[in-house]
């Protein structure tokens, strides 16, 4: 049983990693504020993680995230994957990020390199955040973006885990890969865009989270799409949406052509809240996901934005949920949202799983905000209770 330090309460959706409610949170000053942040420094110190983002004066500016590192000489970036070497950006991508994509977000050259990344053929259909309204789940947009009329049993989703984040959940679902350390295998976007098979019919990028390193994704990307010419090979996207608008403009030109979709996990409204869960602002994803959300008549179906919020006990709950779907709605009442239970992981493995009786009220709260496409995932994991 947890109880909040703050206002006394005692509940057993109160984690002890954070050991305040949620409505201490997000009524918190800029004091209390400051102690959320030194638990996550004090836990990513763990993992040889920089606590916060690094903004030396004289640092190589990353600008891939929102993030904005400023990384000096021989260190890393928040993400841990972006480093300063002898004044070269190195780290994500196969030539950094070029000037030529109308980006310039380093000081320095950036080294010829690979990316923390490894992958595996996921079966269709999977257990996607998208798959009940995209091509390989249900074969929205055949014969144009989908094998089959229906689940695109035979193929497979060439499923890409990029081992890095610019988030720092204390829920993280796929923690585990921060214990090999910043130092991992590099592998080229050549390895990658080879890995595509006859019966890969898409390929989903995801984490971690893809954004600090978007180039080697873009690049892999592309490479799959032109040895793939004239063959069904979507691109798609799982990610916090914290990347540079203009990043985003790329991700979103490939899955756009491509019969693919971004999915942004947007994991609460309150800036507060996010902050606190996350490590992190969340004004830089909502602002991305508004400017996605305005490229939606491009090609309607199969829908190329998803959104999806993780329940998480005590402080994702039917209020936060509402505010995001609201958020939705005035772009776009047709966007799909997915609701995801929960299961205890990482620094809040104390938590319950997502009740049902929780997980109607957020249903419902979607609903009545104005969206017309919700559902439920990760059902199996939705336990008794409030």
């Amino acid at each position: 049983m947890g109880q909040c330090r703050q206002c006394g309460r005692a509940d057993d959706k109160i984690a002890t990693v954070l050991s305040l409610c949620a409505d201490c949170i997000k009524g918190a000053g800029e004091p209390l504020m400051s102690e959320m942040d030194a638990v996550h420094i004090r836990e990513r110190a763990r993992f040889g993680l920089p606590g916060e983002p690094p903004h030396a004066p004289d640092g190589i500016a990353c600008g891939i995230c929102a993030n904005e590192c400023r990384i000096p000489e021989g260190a890393a970036g928040y993400c841990g994957v972006r480093v300063n070497c002898d004044g070269k950006l190195a780290g994500g991508g196969p030539e950094g990020i070029a000037v030529s994509d109308g980006i310039a977000v380093s000081d320095g050259a950036a080294v010829s390199d690979g990316a923390a990344v490894s992958w595996y053929y996921d079966p269709l259909p999977t257990n996607c955040v998208a798959d009940w309204v995209c091509p390989g789940g249900v074969g929205a947009g055949y014969p144009k973006w989908a094998y089959s009329n229906g689940p695109e049993r035979g193929y497979a989703n060439l499923s890409v885990f990029y081992e890095a984040c610019t988030f720092d959940c204390l829920f993280c679902q796929n923690w585990h890969y921060r214990q090999s350390g910043p130092r991992r295998r590099r592998r080229s976007a050549e390895e990658l865009a080879q890995a595509v098979d006859e019966r890969t019919s898409c390929i989903c990028f995801f984490g971690g989270d893809p954004t600090s390193q978007l180039p080697h994704a873009l690049a892999a990307s592309r490479l799959a799409r032109q040895q793939g010419a004239g063959r069904i090979l979507r691109i798609c996207w799982e990610t916090n949406g914290s990347m540079a608008p203009p990043l985003l403009e790329q991700v979103l030109d490939l899955s756009l052509e491509s019969g693919g979709c971004v999915k942004f996990d947007l994991k609460a409204f309150n800036r507060n809240l996010h902050r606190a869960l996350c490590g992190a602002d969340n004004a830089r994803t909502f602002e991305n996901f508004a400017l996605a959300a305005r490229r939606i008549a491009e090609r309607p179906e199969p829908p190329p934005l998803i959104a999806s919020t993780l329940l998480v006990p005590g402080y994702v709950d039917a209020e936060e949920v509402g505010a995001v779907a609201h958020f939705i709605a005035e772009m776009d009442p047709a966007v799909p949202y997915a609701l995801l239970g929960f299961r205890g992981d990482f620094l809040m493995a104390d938590l319950p799983s997502t009740s049902r009786a929780q997980a109607e009220r957020c249903l419902r709260a979607a609903k009545e905000a104005g969206l017309t496409r919700v559902r439920l995932g990760n059902v199996h994991l939705l336990g008794p209770g409030t």
